[in-house]
């Protein structure tokens, strides 16, 4: 390399300095930072690229040495230029205060638990799906005919008068009977099942219900059933019995004993209120059971033929004179009250966390 080479070359390294580190006085953000790093050191674009392809690799043998040392002299510049404008990094104070300690356990999830009213429900449908019942659904707007009059609750009938009903508006114009209202009790769906299904049927149906009442700390005007249904040739009262007391005994405890009271239902006949022995007391007699010994928790009854009459009209199977079977229906609030003490049954439908996490 000649004299005049030489000086050539310091001149033009020299005025890539002088470049540089006016382009650098002038970084006064982190955008700016970013684009110069870009222009000067960019893998594709960037100035020292170009400098590398157009000098140092087309450069004569005896001159790479020379330019390459003023090339690594030039880039040193440009980064410690970069390093000064980017400013200082964090902290070792700042660094630990953001250290993750991957040893330490995770933060706990809470998992949700079932509300006490589907956690009594769940109960109540397991005893009976031990005992071979399948479970059954149905809609919560139902017609008068299957809520009421299937069930033995003809137009007038002063039974009516015990369940005031919810209706839907505007029905006017439809018979009585395709009237739309929010169901009283989750019999319809055992109207529903004998007009798909023919017997023999073992069927145990929970559901939400409707009643136009007041709300007070034992009633609600919306609540839940479990509601069965057993058809087959020769069902007698005594298999209702059985099955009744095998159901309170799951539910409640071994030691209790139940006994049934005549009583009234239009789609029952016979019917029969059941009573356990209080869970509370042993049957000895205490404020909540009244001192009796005895508490009331459910009704039932064998079919009434006027039900299998309606269903036979779909279902010829259910004639009245070859089948028979029993139904029995409880609350299920009523239960789960019992079971963990609870005195307001508005308790239930609060939303307060503070009580629902008791159950959790």
């Amino acid at each position: 390399m000649t004299n005049a080479e030489d000086s050539n070359l310091d001149r033009q390294f020299t005025q890539l300095e002088q470049e540089a580190r006016q382009a650098a006085a002038l970084l006064g953000s982190p955008e700016a930072v970013e684009s110069f790093r870009l222009e000067w050191l960019g893998r594709k674009q960037g100035r020292l690229k170009q400098l590398s392809e157009q000098w140092l690799k087309s450069a004569p043998i005896e001159q790479k040495k020379q330019i390459g040392q003023r090339f690594n002299v030039l880039k040193t510049l440009v980064e410690s230029l970069l390093e000064a404008a980017a400013g200082p990094g964090p902290s070792d104070a700042a660094l630990a205060a953001e250290a993750l300690d991957v040893t330490l356990p995770g933060t706990r999830c809470l998992l949700g638990a079932e509300h006490p009213i589907t956690r009594t429900m769940n109960e109540v449908v397991g005893v009976f799906a031990a005992l071979g019942y399948s479970v059954g659904i149905g809609p919560e707007v139902e017609t008068d005919y299957y809520n009421f009059e299937s069930m033995n609750f003809p137009p007038g009938h002063p039974a009516r008068d015990t369940q005031d009903t919810l209706v839907i508006a505007n029905q006017e114009r439809r018979s009585l009977r395709d009237r739309l209202l929010l169901r009283t009790h989750t019999s319809p769906v055992q109207m529903r099942t004998m007009e798909q299904q023919p017997p023999p049927l073992r069927i145990v149906i929970p559901g939400k219900v409707h009643r136009n009442e007041a709300d007070d700390a034992t009633h609600s005007s919306t609540f839940h059933q479990v509601e069965g249904l057993c058809v087959d040739t020769n069902i007698t009262f005594s298999d209702l019995k059985g099955t009744l007391d095998y159901a309170m005994k799951a539910l409640f405890g071994s030691s209790v004993k139940t006994r049934f009271f005549p009583s009234f239902f239009p789609f029952t006949e016979p019917s029969a209120d059941v009573q356990i022995s209080c869970i509370f007391c042993g049957g000895k007699g205490c404020r909540k059971c009244k001192h009796s010994g005895w508490i009331e928790l459910l009704g039932c009854g064998m079919v009434d033929p006027a039900v299998f009459a309606f269903a036979a009209e779909k279902q010829p199977a259910y004639d009245p004179k070859k089948v028979s079977g029993f139904a029995f229906g409880m609350g299920v609030e009523r239960i789960a009250m019992m079971k963990y003490g609870v005195s307001d049954i508005g308790q239930f439908f609060s939303g307060d966390m503070r009580f629902l996490e008791q159950f959790a």
